[in-house]
């Protein structure tokens, strides 16, 4: 990343899941998210939402059903 926006996915695996894992925390366990919603929090980042959240389904960091995605992975602070 380059002044908070993506410049490529790495492809070291350990540097491509520690920035998906920064992805998945962008988004709240539990919650329901409609395709544009979580492009528009991946907009933030870069403009090639897809490539960003087509990582997170494969490294299952979210899931995806009918356009609708949902965390379903990575670290979260618990109270």
């Amino acid at each position: 990343m380059k002044n908070g926006q993506l410049v490529s996915l790495p492809m070291k695996r350990a540097s491509r899941m520690a920035l998906l894992d920064f992805f998945a925390a962008q988004f709240e366990p539990g919650k329901v998210y409609y395709e544009r919603d979580l492009n528009a929090i991946l907009k933030r980042f870069s403009d090639d939402t897809a490539s960003i959240r087509r990582a997170l389904v494969d490294d299952e960091f979210m899931e995806r059903r009918d356009n609708f995605y949902w965390r379903a992975g990575g670290t979260f602070e618990v109270d």
